[in-house]
């Protein structure tokens, strides 16, 4: 392979390879960044297809709706529908509805698009008032985040409302020349004002998001590779779920990172990181080694 990273085609390697039968794909840094698909993507899910693998994209981005996903998608090319989509704001709503079934009313801290997709699932979008009490507090990737609702949003958390975070990342990846704050650093900013963390984060390494693909296309936690650009997401929800991970280096994780986790891990020095089971430039160059695999 073109990288100096070892991806030998080793015995073990082939095995846990020809048992994938789905690849559960992130999307910003893995099949595209930012506005820009990455010209290999068409190519690897045609690949997937003509080797019979399944796939899916899940994405802890929630700041469009299924709609506008499979709309963004559509515009690059990519045919996919509602069951191959999996976003961190369905999460949310699923995970309201079986464990606060009467609420209704919420505090959103969230793009339009995503407040759209939770009105769709039957719930109200409080406004910026203190007597507009929500039953429930979500903090989310909010690009239209404004000083006042960060500070209503901080209020809630201190009032001891359920509180909800869509995902921990800390920031999205971009080809621009800036820094795209996500959730988890707008988390932590509520966190450092009020004490108040999260009651609980969704999205990956949350491993619900790969169980549900695992229980409808009637799968082994061997059978499905997770694949993505992060270590503290990506990989790690493979590991609680039991998948197979890939990193890609096309997004935010570079190799000299990567091969430190690796090391951290393997001298466990740090118990919380997961190693990827293999370490790609790029999906390419996973859809070449799913292929030999099969030779």
């Amino acid at each position: 392979m073109s990288n100096n990273y070892n991806t030998e085609l080793t015995p073990s390697l082939i095995s846990s390879l020809k048992k994938i039968r789905h690849v559960a794909l992130d999307m910003d840094g893995t099949i595209y960044l930012g506005n820009r698909l990455f010209p290999y993507t068409l190519g690897f899910l045609k690949t997937l297809t003509e080797n019979g693998i399944g796939y899916s994209f899940l994405t802890n981005n929630p700041t469009k709706s299924i709609e506008d996903y499979l709309a963004k998608l559509a515009g690059m090319g990519i045919h996919a529908t509602e069951e191959n989509m999996y976003t961190t704001s369905i999460a949310a709503i699923d995970y309201i509805k079986d464990r606060f079934p009467s609420a209704r009313r919420l505090f959103l801290l969230g793009t339009p698009s995503m407040v759209r997709q939770f009105e769709k699932a039957g719930f109200e979008a409080c406004t910026d008032d203190p007597d507009d009490v929500p039953d429930v507090l979500i903090g989310s990737f909010d690009m239209t985040l404004t000083y006042a609702r960060l500070c209503r949003a901080a209020w809630w958390a201190s009032q001891g409302i359920p509180y909800i975070a869509t995902n921990p990342d800390k920031v999205c990846p971009t080809s621009e020349r800036t820094v795209l704050v996500d959730c988890g650093s707008i988390c932590k900013c509520i966190e450092h004002a009020t004490g108040r963390k999260p009651d609980i984060t969704l999205g990956k390494p949350d491993p619900n998001m790969l169980q549900g693909i695992l229980h409808r296309h009637g799968l082994q936690p061997d059978e499905i590779a997770m694949v993505g650009d992060r270590i503290y997401t990506d990989i790690a929800m493979a590991h609680n779920a039991g998948a197979f991970g890939v990193l890609v280096l096309s997004g935010e994780t570079t190799l000299e990172t990567a091969l430190e986790a690796k090391e951290a891990a393997r001298t466990q020095k740090n118990p919380e990181v997961y190693p990827p089971d293999l370490i790609v430039r790029d999906i390419e160059e996973l859809g070449s080694l799913l292929v030999a695999s099969r030779r």
